[in-house]
């Protein structure tokens, strides 16, 4: 490899990207880590950050391979990225619910929608929509707060 063809401007501009999304997914995860649910500020920013790196790394796997014999039979599916981003976040989802069966209720469901959401937010960061993905953020912590505000007034009756 030498290093006069590396793309530094375009792997810092990834690196920049997928460090915005962890910023992003954070503050999600922080607003879950003041709640006491089982994913919190790490977990929602790795979730973020993974899903707009796996977002942005195709056109530079597509390039790598370019001049490989094959590169006329190599093709590139976004969607099948985020189709696997989706899956992945299903998978960690289903890791925070559970059931408590003395209480007859099911928690865990809050966060991993949320889980879900930054995955989403970390892909939106990856394809340039910034303002999307920073307002989303935003109602994402809304919801949040809101029902959780919902929920103690609905308590103190």
């Amino acid at each position: 490899m030498d290093f006069a063809d590396v793309q530094w401007q375009a792997q810092l501009q990834i690196v920049g990207t997928v460090v915005l999304a962890a910023i992003l997914g954070g503050i999600v995860g922080m607003e879950r880590e003041m709640a006491d649910r089982p994913a919190g500020l790490r977990t929602h920013a790795i979730l973020a950050a993974a899903a707009c790196l796996l977002v942005s790394l195709p056109d530079a796997l597509l390039e790598y391979y370019a001049a490989e014999a094959a590169s006329d039979i190599l093709r590139a599916d976004p969607i099948r990225i985020v189709e696997a981003v989706v899956t992945g976040t299903a998978f960690l989802g289903a890791g925070t619910i559970f059931r408590d069966r003395d209480k007859g209720a099911v928690e865990g469901l809050t966060t991993a929608a949320s889980l879900l959401l930054v995955g989403a937010i970390g892909i939106s960061v990856a394809l340039n929509q910034l303002v999307t993905a920073v307002l989303v953020t935003v109602l994402t912590l809304l919801l949040l707060r809101s029902a959780r505000l919902f929920k103690s007034a609905r308590h103190e009756r």
